[in-house]
């Protein structure tokens, strides 16, 4: 396909797919959609998206799960919780990330709004500093793990340093920094342009994306983050990791025949 029919492509499905009442009701994002509060739907998000591999049915009903677990309050519970009360989350668990895990993200996190001003301020803060978004996750790791922890939580902790995609805090990003008229995205942070966001690499994106010649790097880890976005921004600079919604959609959504349709036209090409 030629880049004019790759962008027609992209802004037809952005349409199709960046719909509220068709996203977010089978999305993660519909868990910080349950409140209203600003630090709230930071906290759940933020622990919506860590918690956003495997099934996502499975996904959404285990961070209701965490949110009941945190009485539906996850501000409240973050800023008042005292020791004793993380042990409701020992039981907890979502695949490998079991009760140990969860109490370390929500000490974390607590350790992060009592202390340092909360989620904005740390990615604001180090955008600011850096503009660059793969250093603010590198300020980002380094803030998140000045807990001491077992190892065995790091591997749940997007470490770019190492070459981690960050799929997970670059969709909790999109979340946060973008807003278009669907509504689906929040738009709360404004110190950070859209623009600056990098895409949020899954098995769906990557496998669309280079089906599609907009990436060629085999694997899903954070050079293939760097060139894709880079191709995103060709077609849109302002806000191209809207294109997410085009990407996640051809490869979770589409029927086969569309599918095939984009893999016939990659093999042409080739």
């Amino acid at each position: 396909m030629e880049k004019e029919e790759i962008k027609e492509l992209l802004e037809d499905k952005y349409r199709e797919y960046c719909r509220s009442d068709f996203f977010v009701i089978t999305d993660p994002i519909q868990i910080p959609k349950l409140f209203e509060q600003k630090e709230d739907i930071e906290i759940s998000g933020f622990l919506a998206a860590s918690l956003a591999w495997g099934q996502r049915p499975t996904i959404i009903r285990k961070c209701k799960e965490l949110m009941r677990l945190m009485d539906y309050a996850p501000y409240d519970f973050i800023l008042n919780a005292q020791e004793t009360d993380f042990e409701r989350f020992t039981d907890f668990k979502h695949r490998t990330f079991n009760g140990y895990d969860c109490c370390y993200f929500l000490q974390a996190l607590a350790h992060i709004y009592r202390t340092k001003g909360g989620l904005e301020k740390i990615f604001t803060q180090a955008y600011q500093q850096h503009q660059d978004m793969f250093q603010v996750l590198r300020c980002w790791y380094n803030e998140f793990t000045e807990l001491p922890a077992e190892k065995r939580v790091l591997r749940h902790i997007a470490n770019v340093e190492k070459g981690s995609a960050a799929k997970r805090v670059n969709m909790f990003l999109r979340w946060m920094v973008r807003r278009d008229a669907s509504g689906i995205d929040f738009g709360l942070w404004k110190s950070i342009p859209p623009a600056a966001l990098l895409i949020p690499l899954d098995l769906h994106t990557g496998n669309v994306s280079r089906n599609l010649g907009l990436l060629h790097r085999k694997q899903n880890d954070a050079q293939a983050v760097a060139e894709l976005t880079e191709r995103l921004r060709e077609f849109d600079p302002v806000d191209p990791i809207r294109y997410d919604f085009a990407l996640f959609g051809l490869g979770a959504f589409a029927k086969s025949k569309e599918k095939r349709s984009i893999n016939d036209s990659a093999k042409d090409k080739s």
